[in-house]
């Protein structure tokens, strides 16, 4: 295979990943929606992957520059780092979605990153605080969607505290379909610049590009174009413990949920931070259900949740070495 042949496969490959992305995260999108029955799932994906597509006209491309060039030393990433990084990411998005759980494809892909480049060059190639920033916000970008749902429930809830439920179910039904709208184009402003990064840094290895943080406009089209493909497809084992296993919803807990968690992740995406959208929509969740009662979360679920989220990262860097270890012994660079 000659070397213009084995990066188009790599870049194939990136796609195949954020298709998979898209069909893995479908649930973070229309899980709410669809539970409360506000949308039926074939037109909850629709509307996920219309919103999916269009992101990239709306917002910058400032967390595709993290992931490119802000994890690991992009001077020491080649193709075969790219190709384990996405072997890894790939084999967990599988796993985990065999076992329904919603874990982070994100972290996944720079676990991944992280675990081929150390592979190749040790540890010295990881940059300690863009990794450190990811590993906190794993850790910070669900409390804020959590505490935002929590908050925003309890002002709704005020606000209509002499309607009748009847009432605001009817007004939510409607507003549910804004706050889907924003919650996908916050997952296709954020989930997908990762594929955007991985792909940069692997053209920039090889000389097409200049900058490892500023992705061609065809890899900012094709990255949207395969996520919203992916989010057609949807990921329905998923959508079932994210939409009715976590806590019981009705469409005013929906919105809440939707409007907190897309307003978060849209925050991290203008300051650059590539955060997990699972992560954030989950605790979103979490938060609309504490608001009514503790005992309404089904904590035993979420435990089963974030135990996956903890092992993502390490899980995915282990498999990616493999992986790098495995295309050197076939392709040398």
């Amino acid at each position: 295979m000659t070397d213009i042949a084995y990066i188009a496969a790599i870049v194939v490959v990136a796609y195949a990943f954020d298709f998979l992305n898209g069909f893995h995260d479908a649930a973070n999108a229309i899980s709410t929606v669809v539970s409360t029955r506000v949308l039926s799932p074939w037109n909850a994906v629709i509307l996920a992957a219309f919103f999916n597509f269009i992101a990239f006209v709306v917002f910058g491309v400032e967390v595709a520059g993290t992931v490119g060039s802000g994890i690991v030393n992009p001077h020491v990433v080649d193709a075969n780092v790219v190709l384990g990084g996405l072997v890894g990411a790939i084999f967990w998005d599988i796993l985990t979605w065999r076992l329904g759980l919603p874990t982070s494809s994100s972290h996944a892909l720079i676990g991944g990153l992280v675990g081929a480049s150390v592979a190749k060059a040790g540890s010295s190639v990881v940059l300690w605080p863009g990794l450190s920033k990811v590993v906190s916000f794993m850790v910070l970008s669900p409390l804020v969607g959590m505490a935002a749902a929590f908050a925003l429930s309890i002002a709704v809830a005020w606000l209509f505290r002499r309607s009748t439920s009847s009432t605001v179910n009817r007004y939510f039904k409607k507003l549910q379909l804004v706050s889907a709208s924003l919650f996908s184009l916050s997952h296709g402003t954020n989930d997908a610049q990762k594929t955007m990064g991985i792909v940069t840094v692997l053209l920039f290895s090889v000389g097409y590009v200049s900058s490892p943080a500023l992705p061609p406009l065809w890899v900012v089209l094709a990255a949207h174009a395969s996520i919203a493909m992916g989010t057609a497809f949807g990921g329905w084992r998923i959508v079932k413990t994210m939409g009715m296993r976590i806590t019981k919803l009705q469409p005013f807990n929906g919105f809440c949920a939707e409007t907190a968690g897309g307003a978060t992740i849209i925050g991290s995406s203008l300051l650059g931070i590539p955060v997990s959208t699972t992560h954030v929509i989950s605790g979103a969740i979490m938060g609309v259900g504490a608001m009514r009662r503790l005992s309404a979360v089904r904590w035993g679920v979420a435990r089963r949740i974030v135990w996956a989220w903890l092992v993502t990262i390490p899980a995915c860097a282990l498999v990616a070495s493999l992986g790098y270890f495995l295309a050197s012994s076939f392709v040398h660079l």
